[in-house]
């Protein structure tokens, strides 16, 4: 690897715009980002960060472009930050930029497998990420304290094991220099830690914008809101377990609690709603219906709170 680390930021929205700040406190790494709404706003200001935890900073990336389709590369890294939507679609635009290393920092399950099959030689680190980050404006950033990521390697075959490790050690002296909060797990843990929090978004998700309330709303709104809501939670934990991932049934208790804890919250598929933009459907619901199918499993509380998500999304898009 060359005295600069080429590092390409695919999905500048909050949680994108976030990490891209975190990666250019290395000043070995030459960041390109590509923006789509708000490529005007960071070509000409760069990107602004307003945190509870790292203070107030503007910092223009290396190169700002509009489309995979200016990309030269090769790159050390690419980081998939964008929504989980149309994953195909996103990694067959993606296919002829060359990369060591995909980090894939995304909600849901079933993430990685575009990317495997359009870069097979390329290792894959899969992330989950709890940041309280909105841009409240093109370009700018807003921060809560809500900061923390869990790494690992999403193993290949086709990739020597103590090369996949440097990797993946490279990609943790990056986050440890940019001073944020992170973890190192296993293969297993990793996936395990996606289930886990598919478990969350697949209830809270979906509630929030199929009623267009707020977690304590929806939860006091009926003695049947809990009861379903658990029952949502338990058959996406079932079809986890069937794949081999090792959850335990204690996480609904744990995660009811937590959010009767917390004021009420919307989520982010309900802002997509309400904004007129299509769901992060297939990796949060559909993934696991399709793994509940395949296995012969009965999920019928998953599988119709999946088909009204779906409804509304076509909604949405047939409006776009």
């Amino acid at each position: 690897m060359s005295d600069k680390i080429d590092v390409l930021l695919y999905g500048l929205g909050a949680i994108g715009s976030f990490y891209a700040f975190i990666l250019q406190r290395n000043p070995n790494v030459r960041l390109t980002v590509v923006a789509r709404s708000n490529y005007e706003a960071v070509k000409n200001n760069g990107i602004f960060i307003d945190s509870a935890n790292h203070g107030q900073h503007r910092f223009q990336p290396y190169a700002v472009i509009k489309s995979p389709s200016e990309l030269a590369g090769p790159f050390d890294y690419i980081v998939l930050a964008h929504k989980a939507i149309d994953q195909d679609a996103v990694a067959s635009q993606l296919q002829s930029v060359r990369a060591s290393t995909l980090v894939i920092i995304q909600n849901g399950v079933g993430n990685e497998e575009p990317f495997r099959r359009t870069h097979p030689d390329s290792s894959i680190v899969t992330c989950v990420t709890w940041v309280g980050a909105t841009q409240i404006q093109p370009g700018q950033i807003k921060h809560t304290q809500s900061e923390d990521l869990q790494i690992g390697l999403y193993l290949n075959s086709a990739v020597d094991s103590n090369l996949e490790e440097s990797r993946l050690s490279t990609l943790a002296s990056l986050l440890e220099t940019g001073r944020t909060r992170f973890q190192l797990l296993s293969p297993a843990d990793i996936q395990r830690q996606r289930w886990e929090k598919l478990v969350w978004n697949a209830a809270w998700n979906s509630t929030t914008a199929l009623t267009m309330v707020d977690t304590q709303t929806w939860l006091h709104s009926s003695p049947e809101a809990t009861s379903s809501t658990r029952r949502l939670m338990r058959e996406v934990i079932d079809v986890g377990r069937a794949c081999g991932v090792k959850l335990e049934y204690d996480l609904i208790d744990k995660l009811v609690g937590k959010i009767l804890g917390m004021p009420g919250i919307g989520s982010s598929m309900q802002t997509d709603c309400k904004n007129g933009r299509p769901l992060e459907i297939d990796v949060i619901l559909g993934v696991p219906v399709k793994k509940g199918r395949e296995l012969g499993m009965e999920t019928p509380t998953l599988e119709m709170v999946y088909a009204l998500v779906r409804a509304v999304d076509t909604r949405l898009r047939a409006n776009i």
